[in-house]
């Protein structure tokens, strides 16, 4: 199980695949679709080759990375560290390097020159060449390289140089010949190069220097300014010479042909170019490969690695490594008038054995290719029917083509859904059952308004009768009290009146307090059926009020319905 160092904020994801689209490991990404239908894209540490480009081009802070700077500072502040300067430390901080390596230096840390191992690899890949210990041979000085070739192309480890990188060699020099073993920790532009110190188990902590002047700056250090242009430092060992060109892209070819120009080298570097013709020399026939083949990730060198934060445009790097080389090879001496032997790598010939600097690799069973079964089924859950459609190839997914999504789809790392053409299929087909949802939702809707308004018609009758039936009531209470008050005064007469007949007065009195009886009871109906009114008039009120808030519901519904329908109709 390999350990991460590219690492995924999940929550700053946008599904926006330039991840996958600028990875060169085609089985480090996993994209899958989360429940409220984000796209979120994480690493597989175990494919992953750790060159960082990912991080470089995510805008959205959704990647970053893993180094030692924390447990170095920790280490450092117990015991004496050994520090190595890769010489890109010149290009990224060309006015506080010399700072930055005395402040090492005043932690009690002794300080080496990455250019010094540099040059010893370029001595062991010459001596390896001259006295065939090595055919046609791959470069590895780029660590994520090594990691793409054992991963993916473990057929190419027989070409790769089994000459240690330029920070192995130090290391093997330092520990080997001068006998030191303290812990080591190393100045880095480079996110891959712990891969590389957990293979060989040689440098204890990957210290880069994006993350080491984060550092500095959480804990306020200052570093002082020195001098441009000035290359020269007092290491603990000699200076590296023209070792120090190796970070721009072929460094390591021109060291070569300083010393051989007729050995064939051709150079490649930049995710996009380098590991599709990798892929391209795993290819080819032997014959047909130069004598070395030098290879770096980084379209400008490691001295813009992914780690290195710089703040320099190539024009200023290119230039930097124009003033060391100048300078370095003012420190290169060869024989009598500068046409003998060079008078370092005599002394390498004298006291280094090449076997000390060789290293071996871990080869990986490639995941077999899908079988053309597997792809068909593949692209018909895509919606990917005829071979124009399979091969759209419109990068949106990331991949550089639709074959190469569909088998990563075979192999569990994406999902056809994230498929621009297999999402257009489905809204297509949703857009026809919509349509029909929305056909049949207008006609419901019209259905239901048409009744409304002739419901609202009816209340409005209802509310025009009660009206009558209030008038009527109102002047029946109004007759019935003045009959009242007359059969009243009737009764009254006819009981104070002596003249009139007893018998015939008593059954006109008792017809007279029947009469009122009546009246009483109608006066009281009619009361009821004021009230009764008045309760009739709130329902209906209320009904109409509901009849208006359904009405206008319908309406915006049916607006919706022809938004959607409209919104879909544009994206199908």
């Amino acid at each position: 199980m390999s350990t991460e160092i590219i690492i995924v904020r999940p929550d700053k994801c946008v599904g926006c695949n330039s991840c996958v689209r600028t990875c060169p490991a085609p089985e480090a990404n996993i994209t899958k679709m989360l429940d409220d239908g984000r796209f979120v894209t994480t690493v597989d540490p175990d494919k992953c080759i750790s060159c960082g480009e990912c991080v470089r081009n995510c805008t959205h802070g959704a990647r970053d990375y893993i180094d030692d700077v924390e447990a170095c500072m920790q280490r450092m502040a117990r015991e004496k560290l050994i520090v190595l300067a890769t010489p890109a430390i010149k290009t990224v901080y060309p006015t506080k390097w010399k700072g930055i390596l005395d402040w090492f230096k005043s932690k009690g840390c002794i300080i080496f020159d990455v250019s010094l191992g540099a040059d010893i690899c370029t001595w062991a890949h010459l001596r390896a060449i001259e006295n065939k210990k090595v055919g046609n041979v791959i470069t590895q000085p780029c660590a994520a390289i090594v990691k793409y070739i054992e991963i993916y192309q473990p057929k190419l480890l027989d070409n790769l140089s089994p000459i240690h990188s330029p920070i192995s060699c130090t290391v093997t020099y330092i520990k080997k010949y001068l006998r030191r073993h303290n812990p080591v920790a190393v100045l880095t532009p480079c996110i891959a190069k712990k891969n590389e110190f957990m293979d060989t188990g040689l440098v204890d902590y990957n210290v880069t220097f994006k993350k080491l002047e984060e550092y500095f700056d959480k804990n306020g250090i200052k570093i002082p300014n020195n001098a441009p242009n000035e290359f020269e430092y007092k290491f603990e060992e000699m200076q590296g010479q023209v070792g120090a060109v190796y970070p721009r892209p072929g460094g390591l070819r021109d060291n070569i042909w300083l010393h051989d120009p007729d050995i064939n080298i051709t150079t490649s570097e930049g995710v996009h170019k380098v590991y599709p013709e990798l892929d391209m020399y795993a290819q080819m026939p032997e014959f047909k490969h130069p004598e070395v083949f030098d290879v770096l990730s980084c379209e400008f060198g490691c001295n813009v690695g992914p780690a290195s934060g710089t703040k320099q445009t190539v024009f200023d790097v290119m230039a930097t490594m124009r003033e060391i080389e100048k300078e370095a090879k003012k420190r290169r001496k060869t024989g009598v008038f500068g046409g003998g032997q060079d008078k370092l790598f005599k002394k390498f010939d004298d006291e280094l054995r090449i076997g000390d600097f060789m290293r071996g690799y871990k080869p990986t069973t490639p995941t077999p290719l899908p079988t053309d079964r597997q792809l068909d089924a593949v692209f018909e859950m895509m919606g990917k029917h005829t071979e124009e459609e399979r091969n759209f190839n419109c990068h949106a997914c990331g991949y550089r083509s639709c074959k190469d999504m569909a088998i990563a789809i075979c192999r569990g790392l994406n999902t056809a859904d994230n498929c621009i053409v297999h999402a257009k299929t489905v809204l297509t087909a949703r857009h026809s059952e919509l349509t029909a949802q929305h056909e049949l939702l207008s006609e419901i809707t019209n259905e239901c308004l048409t009744l409304s308004d002739k419901l609202r018609e009816d209340l409005k009758n209802i509310n025009s009768n009660m009206d009558t039936i209030g008038d009527s009531t109102a002047k029946t209470s109004e007759r019935a009290g003045v009959v009242n008050e007359l059969l009243t005064n009737v009764i009254a007469f006819c009981n104070a009146n002596p003249t009139m007949d007893a018998s015939s007065t008593k059954q006109l009195v008792e017809i007279l307090e029947t009469t009122l009886d009546a009246f009483n009871a109608l006066d009281d109906n009619v009361n009821v059926t004021n009230e009764s009114s008045e309760t009739i008039r709130g329902s209906i009120t209320e009904i109409s009020r509901l009849v208006d808030s359904i009405n206008d519901s319908l309406r915006k519904s049916e607006k919706n319905v022809h938004e959607v329908g409209r919104i879909v109709e544009s994206m199908g």
